[in-house]
């Protein structure tokens, strides 16, 4: 099968793509709303399929990466994706339930109106290789309880996960119902060239818009979790102290590879050297040996030089590096990469321009909060906006002002593993939400269905001609209406 995208011609879709994808798809129109009962099944299979490969799981994570701190990867990924799939089996039921909607008079007695949700059919999944179980097994939670089909298809960075999971997959679940896939060296644009039911991509906004591109083709919708750069802002009430340990922490979680991460942080005019020297602190008590296991490696080499690049164009126009673990020599074989803050920063800087996606920290000042609000403004939306303050109007200043895809109030990234808020982007941040009753809603058909009851007023009403009593009642009506 050749899917044509626009002003690329058609692109060859890979036959194993076609053949699970052709397969589903008869699977689906033989059984297109598996009960509750099937989809409860489905989830805790998913779910032993993680309990009873947990070890070889996490090896594949750290081959993938070089050295993937084994807590992170089950703190991060193993855990979360454990209780959202828990998290989904305890609401399925009331998830399923069909909605009670008001009935319009005009449709007279004993009529009913409902909306159901039915599966959509078949989802497609591309998942980014940062966090590669929680962003394909927290979605498929979604997708399975839903009572969708899916296939996935792994970063080209996840290789030896990839290769795990097609192996171990069939076990419990059939290929019928789910199926993962290598990157295969490029095989993107085919994958998102096949004409799902919908269609969830995470990585990067360049990404996302051939995603996008490629979908429109066959009108399939899609969900995009993006990134951008998220901004953390520390309020003159918020102790510095504080708001260096938190913020630190997430900066080293993953060594900063995570699409919610802090991209930069404000602080008062007059705290920068204070922030960075608690920062400096933390490393150390936290960090001592950058090249022990705790600390995550850059996860390919064009990604260790493309920080190496950002912090020499920002040193070369100006900036103020600080090394934040000074003193020790962390491995560049194994991309150990030294946390760093960049003082001073401005616009030409490529560390203000892009998502940085690394230990590398932008710290900005500024007097007053609108700066800060018109600077987040003046550029892309952000995935996550980070205020630190007491004060509930100074909170309340950026909630509103800054729109962005979620807040997190004095801690950052927190709003992303709880499991009843939905998670999305807004702009060029993202489209769409998954997670908890929004993934559900999401990878549903919510259908109306209206019932007519043994009497239409309709019928009896509003027959022509239409200039004697249907008009005096819809004059009425309308009168009614004010």
């Amino acid at each position: 099968m050749n899917a044509p995208v626009a002003g690329l011609g058609p692109i060859a879709i890979p036959q194993e793509f076609q053949d699970c994808f052709d397969a589903q798809r008869a699977a689906y129109l033989a059984a297109p709303e598996p009960s509750y009962d099937e989809r409860v099944a489905d989830l805790k299979a998913l779910g032993r399929l993680l309990k009873e490969n947990r070890d070889e799981i996490v090896a594949a994570i750290n081959a993938d990466y070089g050295n993937r701190s084994e807590f992170e990867t089950l703190f991060t990924e193993y855990f979360v994706a454990l209780e959202t799939i828990s998290d989904a089996i305890r609401h399925l039921k009331k998830w399923m339930k069909p909605q009670r909607r008001h009935v319009d008079f005009m449709t007279y007695p004993l009529a009913k109106n409902r909306v159901i949700p039915q599966p959509l059919g078949l989802v497609g999944v591309i998942v980014p290789w940062n966090f590669p179980l929680n962003l394909s097994f927290c979605p498929l939670a979604a997708i399975i309880a839903a009572g969708n089909r899916a296939m996935v298809k792994m970063s080209q960075n996840s290789e030896h996960l990839a290769q795990l999971l097609m192996r171990i997959s069939p076990k419990y679940l059939p290929a019928e119902k789910l199926s993962f896939f290598t990157d295969g060296g490029g095989r993107g644009p085919a994958f998102s060239s096949l004409p799902f039911d919908h269609l969830l991509f995470t990585g990067s906004g360049a990404t996302g818009r051939s995603v996008m591109a490629n979908a429109a083709q066959n009108l399939t919708p899609v969900t995009l979790e993006l990134g951008g750069k998220s901004p953390a802002i520390v309020a003159p009430d918020y102790p510095i102290q504080t708001a260096a340990e938190r913020i630190i922490w997430v900066k080293m979680l993953n060594a900063g590879q995570i699409c919610t991460n802090v991209d930069y942080v404000f602080v008062p005019e007059g705290k920068a050297e204070e922030f960075v020297s608690h920062c400096r602190r933390l490393i150390a008590q936290r960090y001592p040996d950058l090249n022990a296991a705790d600390f995550t490696s850059i996860i390919d080499q064009r990604s260790y030089d493309r920080l190496v690049a950002t912090l020499e164009d920002a040193k070369a126009k100006g900036a103020r590096i600080v090394n934040l673990a000074e003193g020790q020599a962390p491995d560049a074989g194994k991309r150990k990469f030294a946390p760093q803050a960049v003082l001073d920063p401005s616009e030409d800087m490529i560390v203000m321009q892009r998502e940085i996606f690394g230990p590398i920290l932008p710290i900005m000042t500024y007097r007053d909060r609108s700066e800060v609000a018109a600077y987040i403004n003046a550029h892309d939306r952000p995935l996550a906006i980070y205020p630190f303050t007491h004060d509930a109007d100074t909170r309340d200043f950026y909630i509103s002002r800054v729109m962005s895809g979620g807040v997190s109030v004095n801690e950052a990234l927190l709003h992303v593993g709880q499991h009843d808020l939905p998670f999305g982007g807004v702009g060029p941040s993202g489209m769409g939400h998954y997670h908890a009753r929004e993934g559900f809603n999401t990878f549903s058909k919510l259908r109306p269905v209206f019932y007519q009851g043994p009497v239409s007023a309709i019928q009896m009403l509003f027959q022509p001609p239409y200039k004697g009593r249907p008009m005096k009642i819809l004059q009425f009506m309308l009168k009614m209406r004010g």
